[in-house]
């Protein structure tokens, strides 16, 4: 049986704002089993990020509840629970890639001997060996992602939180870190929470496609991918994918009819 990870049960979150009251979420029930990748998918405003935010203790909920790990938000996020990748790298410009993967391990107080040995480990996993002393003018887009994704794991999180990573990057590039992150995700077997505005980076990555209505944020389908672990790009060309393509787009122009 599947352990749960993130359990969400009747969630809401209205903000305040000098407009009047704005809910971004409204009634989210969503659990998250170990292991699981799991993609949010929806129009602009409907609360993906909002929703990534409830569970890394950035946001609080304004009703319902969630639990990371049988924790609340913040305790998780205290104990180090998730890392977290932003739609920017943000990396700094000062530091190298190394230094910029080590970043949260000195923070931590990890000593310099560990800080090596796991900077070094992480940079190899996301295919950036031998690149600790580049800076990040001298990467790629799509290189400064992976370093990016590199210090998100680089203290060993059971969960990963990802804002839609590759959303700024071009086609070609996208494909093939997509390729990189599902084998990443087959190796490390993180639970891994994934915004995108993309249907086929959606349904090429996840093992469940959550799929959510224009404010205020519901979900309008939850689907279980019967798609094998191994997932070369050309599966998109299968009827198996373009079935799956299909009922999240059905989806998405449901949540736009109700509303």
């Amino acid at each position: 049986m599947t352990e749960n990870v993130i359990i969400a049960k009747g969630l809401n979150l209205t903000f305040q704002t000098g407009d009047g009251a704005v809910q971004a979420l409204k009634d989210v029930d969503l659990t998250v089993g170990k292991g699981e990748f799991v993609s949010f998918i929806g129009p602009s405003g409907c609360g993906k990020t909002t929703f990534l935010r409830v569970v890394a203790g950035l946001e609080t909920a304004t009703g319902g509840s969630v639990t990371v790990n049988g924790m609340t938000p913040e305790e998780a996020r205290k104990s180090r629970a998730y890392g977290y990748v932003f739609q920017a790298a943000g990396l700094y410009p000062w530091r190298t890639i190394g230094k910029n993967v080590a970043l949260p391990l000195e923070i931590m107080g990890f000593s310099k001997a560990e800080i090596a040995e796991r900077v070094a480990r992480t940079l190899e996993l996301v295919d950036l060996a031998g690149f600790d002393k580049k800076f990040p003018w001298q990467l790629s887009g799509g290189m400064q992602q992976r370093a990016s994704i590199a210090r998100a794991l680089a203290f060993d999180a059971d969960i990963l939180l990802m804002d839609e990573p590759f959303g700024a990057l071009d086609e070609i590039v996208r494909d093939r870190l997509n390729e990189e992150l599902l084998k990443l995700w087959g190796r490390t077997k993180k639970t891994c929470l994934f915004v995108t505005h993309s249907i086929p980076e959606a349904v090429y990555l996840s093992t469940k496609i959550v799929v959510m209505s224009p404010r205020p944020g519901r979900i309008t389908d939850i689907i279980d991918s019967p798609l094998p672990a191994e997932r070369p790009l050309d599966i998109r060309d299968s009827r198996e994918f373009i079935e799956i393509a299909h009922r999240v787009r059905e989806g998405l122009r449901a949540g736009h009819v109700d509303d």
